[in-house]
């Protein structure tokens, strides 16, 4: 049995919540769903350019689980953008 998933602290949030490629239906894309942790990882790590160890703390989460949630995010947002998908943000974590 898995253990339970420790309480993150997220400190965004964003006024989009989908993007999808242009010219395409929304109802014609697979969806590709990032969770707020992943967001937020990629926002710290890539965008602020924080270290995994700095972002981690940020977090409230240990530096390995940390660099596991970014490369998570990372490979979602690759797949969504090479494969043509929709990515779509989890706002609502309860609602999957």
């Amino acid at each position: 049995m898995a253990r339970p998933k420790i309480c993150r602290r997220i400190s965004l949030n964003p006024a989009v919540t989908v993007f999808k490629p242009r010219a395409i239906p929304a109802s014609e894309l697979e969806i590709v769903t990032l969770e707020m942790d992943e967001l937020e990882a990629v926002k710290l790590a890539d965008l602020n350019g924080l270290y995994h160890e700095n972002a981690a703390e940020r977090m409230h989460i240990s530096r390995t689980t940390f660099g596991r949630v970014l490369e998570k995010a990372h490979n979602k947002i690759a797949d969504a953008l090479i494969h043509g998908k929709a990515l779509v943000f989890n706002t609502k974590p309860d609602e999957k």
